[in-house]
């Protein structure tokens, strides 16, 4: 994503500082402060090393992570999620796709106090789900919440118009119903079906790379796959649902046990399990932020992004608000509802019939996506170009020391 905004001249938005907090239901466990030592202190109070540990676990990680960029420099490609996980971390990725995070996390000694209070907290933020998800989503999503995030002035969505516009490519707005495989000259060929205002038309393409989740509660699994043997059958599993309320109104700080909404210290606001209707509840700030925005002070009305399972009741929005003046809601299945699907993906569905979306089913992230669809395009290209040394290629690390 780095290269991406280089490459089309955009700039990371300024950040605004504001403090984050975890809650329990009753009180806050954890409090962030101004003082990096304090936080650190803090920590160390409440849940001994447990911090320490976890860092080191995710960083060891990311570390072996970050091989596939080297991979993909050199060329190499994976035609499944499985064997991508094995080249970076061998078995023991794979592995973390079978156990859980608190699992995971419990071996090297980190405390189960740490994992409900903070580590569940971070996984209900980013995918909603629990320290039972699988621990490679798991450690994408800590990675995450280590403070390097970062936003793009104007709107991550910039990145995505401005690639397509980048590419020139034309653009056909339907709906895709089918793809059916045809042959000429012993290759394949792929007869594209959609449907859109006008009617119903298709196209023929040599290469075809599928770039939405199939699985069973999305609109995607009406698509169909015909003329294949065996047949595609990679509809599987079920995404979670996320809502997002974006609520502009005051908020009610006693609920959080401060009367005085003056005194109300906090810009993000993570969850543990309780309470169950919301996950986070973030102060937002524009996707442009000039040098003299500041935050809303905790008395007045503000801008408040609130995640959750399900849409919030009249009730919840009382009980986080003292009073609002408008609500607009988002509802989508955001991520894939770890544990729904017995095995991993592929990308390679066929010869030249490609599945970008079969890395969510490891970890979910804008960066995983990113890394997903430069090896579809590295593996149709070896394809293509019956370039099989640079697809799933074992040892690749010593492969890669000896081409340098």
């Amino acid at each position: 994503m780095q290269d991406f905004v280089k490459l089309l001249g955009l700039r990371h938005r300024r950040e605004v500082v504001g403090r984050s907090a975890i809650f329990g239901g009753e009180h806050f466990v954890l409090e962030e402060t101004d003082w990096y030592l304090l936080n650190l202190f803090r920590l160390w109070w409440h849940y001994g090393i447990s911090f320490l540990r976890l860092q080191m676990w995710v960083e060891e990680v990311m570390e072996k992570f970050m091989r596939i960029y080297k991979y993909q420099a050199h060329g190499y490609a994976f035609s499944g999620v499985e064997e991508l996980l094995y080249s970076l971390g061998e078995s023991t990725f794979v592995n973390m796709t079978q156990h859980s995070v608190a699992e995971s996390l419990l071996q090297v000694g980190v405390t189960q106090r740490f994992i409900d209070d903070v580590v569940s907290a971070v996984l209900r933020a980013s995918y909603g789900q629990s320290a039972a998800m699988p621990a490679f989503a798991g450690a994408m999503s800590l990675a995450g919440a280590q403070g390097s995030l970062w936003s793009v002035e104007g709107g991550n969505k910039l990145v995505c118009s401005g690639l397509l516009k980048l590419t020139k490519a034309n653009v056909i707005h339907a709906t895709v119903t089918s793809v059916t495989l045809h042959s000429t000259e012993g290759k394949a060929l792929y007869q594209v079906a959609y449907e859109n205002e006008v009617g119903n038309s298709s196209d023929f393409y040599d290469i075809v790379v599928i770039a939405t989740p199939l699985h069973l509660d999305n609109s995607s699994s009406n698509l169909t796959f015909a003329g294949f043997h065996p047949p595609i059958d990679d509809v599987q599993g079920s995404f979670q649902p996320t809502v997002i309320s974006l609520v502009h109104g005051y908020l009610n700080s006693s609920y959080f046990g401060f009367p005085d909404p003056k005194l109300f210290p906090f810009a993000n606001i993570l969850t543990t399990d309780f309470p169950s209707f919301f996950c986070t509840l973030d102060n937002i700030c524009p996707v442009n932020i000039s040098a003299s925005f500041r935050r809303k002070q905790p008395q007045e009305a503000a801008v408040w992004r609130v995640q959750s399972p399900k849409p919030l009741f009249r009730t919840q929005l009382k009980t986080l608000f003292r009073s609002y003046y408008s609500v607009q809601t988002a509802e989508w299945q955001a991520h894939p509802l770890y544990g729904s699907r017995p095995t991993l993906p592929r990308f390679a569905l066929h010869d030249q019939l490609f599945y970008l979306n079969a890395l969510e089913w490891a970890a979910s992230s804008v960066e995983v996506m990113a890394v997903a669809a430069k090896n579809v395009a590295l593996l149709a290209y070896n394809r293509w170009y019956q370039d099989l040394d640079k697809i799933d290629q074992k040892d690749l690390m010593h492969k890669v020391k000896t081409e340098l």
